[in-house]
């Protein structure tokens, strides 16, 4: 049963460790998956350009902990205009908390010793933190430097993006997911003509998978041209 606290943050239900392509991030998915399940490494920091795959790995925590009766919380920070600090608050008391885009609160400083301070909760907790940013941890413009020096205990993986030919691989596991089937010409084309970000690509797939329903049409490249107005 997932863990309700303060904010109404959903998960994306298609955000799994299961349908995560790794392509170059195998030891990064490994140690997430094991972080999910109370082993390995208790803090861990991914980082990477935007399109490889942060905010579904750590949803995919979120999702893989819960499965296993592990309460988990999940916030994004790029928005925290919008967002109270007092969200940080009690979230230490779970197993697992993944912050994400924690680059967006650089030089914000209430927002640098609300972290800090909830770091410091968890470690004594003996709890488990995985947190994403755009850039290494010794990067990242904080004016905290206490903070960075925390940032700094865990374990860092940078994510890889995938070279052309995994993110079609990807495309195909994940129409297959959804029952349909989409063979390399198709995969090929999104890419030459649509954006190669994986997350427009993840929405584009499902464009085309409601519109296959709709016109029980199988995706071929007249079809795709059809529907997205190529």
């Amino acid at each position: 049963m997932i863990e309700q606290l303060p904010l109404n943050i959903q998960w994306r239900d298609d955000a799994t460790l299961q349908n995560f392509y790794p392509g170059d991030n195998v030891e990064a998915l490994k140690a997430i998956s094991e972080l999910s399940q109370g082993m390995g490494e208790p803090f861990l920091y991914i980082w990477g350009q935007a399109g490889v795959g942060r905010t579904h790995l750590l949803q995919a925590a979120c999702h893989a902990a819960s499965e296993k009766g592990i309460a988990a919380f999940y916030i994004s920070l790029r928005d925290q205009n919008q967002l109270s600090l007092s969200a940080l608050q009690g979230v230490e008391d779970l197993p697992l908390v993944c912050i994400d885009d924690i680059d967006h609160i650089a030089n914000l400083s209430l927002w640098e010793e609300a972290l800090f301070h909830l770091f410091n909760r968890i470690q004594t907790k003996k709890g488990r933190l995985l947190i994403a940013a755009d850039v290494a941890p010794k990067y990242l413009p904080l004016s905290l430097p206490d903070l960075k020096s925390r940032l700094n205990w865990g374990v860092t993986y940078q994510l890889h993006r995938l070279t052309d030919e995994q993110k079609v691989v990807v495309l195909q596991l994940r129409a297959q997911l959804r029952g349909l089937k989409l063979n390399k010409t198709v995969g090929q084309f999104l890419l030459s003509h649509c954006s190669r970000d994986m997350s427009e690509l993840q929405s584009i797939l499902e464009k085309l998978d409601r519109a296959s329903l709709v016109e029980q049409h199988r995706l071929t490249i007249p079809f795709v041209k059809h529907v997205l107005d190529l």
